[in-house]
């Protein structure tokens, strides 16, 4: 069974531009998965967003950076807890990475 919860929250404060946060929670999917799914929901965010990705695949890191690298995003952080990875990714302009 697949486990992906997406939650959303707006960022910002009064007539300026609001970012929104949105989650990711891929721990129980592998290689691919997590970027193509990634790679989704980014396509129905706007640039300047930012999506928060949780995955437990042991390549997920290098995916990630590859990901962010090609497709014009910005990797913000990568935190390591137990075996779960959580990428911070700043969507880009060309989000049809």
């Amino acid at each position: 069974m697949e486990n992906a919860l997406a939650k959303s929250a707006g960022v910002g404060a009064g007539a300026e531009q609001t970012v929104s946060v949105t989650t990711l929670d891929l721990t129980g999917l592998k290689c691919p998965l997590p970027v193509l799914k990634a790679r989704r929901q980014i396509s129905q965010m706007t640039a300047d967003d930012r999506l928060d990705v949780m995955a437990a695949d042991p390549a997920a890191p290098l995916d990630f950076e590859h990901f962010c690298s090609t497709g014009g995003h910005e990797l913000i952080e990568t935190r390591s807890e137990d075996d779960v990875f959580t990428f911070c990714i700043r969507v880009g302009a060309s989000q049809t990475a």
